[in-house]
Parts: structure tokens; sequence; C-alpha cells
């Protein structure tokens, strides 16, 4: 199982620290995102063992996440070792806020509204694969069992 496993059996939106296996729950604004696949497959080894990769980034709290804009040390390496993924989040910055999910290979743009990002779908490259979805902090799955 992967260490972002627990974050779904519990069923709440979190901040995860150590591997994934301490959450926090947090509710942050529940925006609409355009996710999109650029069409390439990431091996995560390929991106941890790059030496690139830093190693020593400063760790945020929770409020301080919440408050500022997110980055992903994972995405330079990403863009850089993959040029579909580089080409996809170029693409996608040209519309909103945009960022690597993960290791990749997926790239997502934030969006304030669902017409907003359907908009932005419907002027996707035929070569992205890509949907829109709501960010929700409680799943609906949970919601129902309640």
């Amino acid at each position: 199982l992967g260490a972002d496993v627990p974050v779904f059996v519990r069923g709440h939106a979190a901040f995860a620290e150590g591997v994934g296996e301490i959450l926090t729950p947090v509710n942050p604004p529940e925006k609409w995102y355009l996710v999109a696949h650029p069409g390439v497959s990431i091996p995560t080894p390929v991106i941890f063992k790059d030496p690139q990769l830093p190693r020593n980034t400063p760790k945020r709290s929770i409020d301080t996440l919440l408050k500022c804009e997110f980055s992903n040390d994972c995405e330079v390496i990403a863009r850089k070792r993959f040029r579909e993924v580089d080409a996809a989040l170029s693409w996608l910055l040209e519309y909103a806020p945009s960022r690597l999910t993960g290791t990749g290979a997926c790239v997502f743009a934030e969006f304030d509204t669902e017409s907003c990002a359907r908009q932005v779908l419907e002027q996707a490259p035929e070569w992205l694969n890509a949907f829109v979805a709501k960010g929700v902090n409680l799943s609906p799955l949970h919601r129902e069992l309640l």
C-alpha cells in the first residue's frame, strides 16, 4: 500500500507528515481543479534518485502552508526529465496556478469556479487527457456513512 492510503481511509482532507502516516485534518477552500495526464509515466525512484532534488527544504507549519503558495520540489526535476510534463504545465500555467501531483506525472490547475475550469478544459490540446473535479474536504462516501 502507498503512503497516501491513510488519508483515503479517514476520508477527510489532511496535512501529512512523515511518509504520510501522521495526519492532521485541515479545511482548505474547496476549489475546482483541472487535472491532466500528459501521456507519460514517471517512476517515483527516477525523481527521488535525482541528485538535483533538494534534500533540505525547510519544514513549514500547517498554518504557513495554508496561507502561502504551495510548491513541489519534485516539479523541477519532472519538468527537466520529461518534456511532456513541462509542456502540460507550461500550457496550464497560461490559465491558472498549476502544479505537479506528487512525483507526477499528472499536473493540475486550480480554479475558483467550475465554469472557469471547464472553459480551459475545452481548450486542452488533444494529447492531454484531462478532466475537471471539485476539491472536497470530506469524502462523499464518508458523508453518506455518517
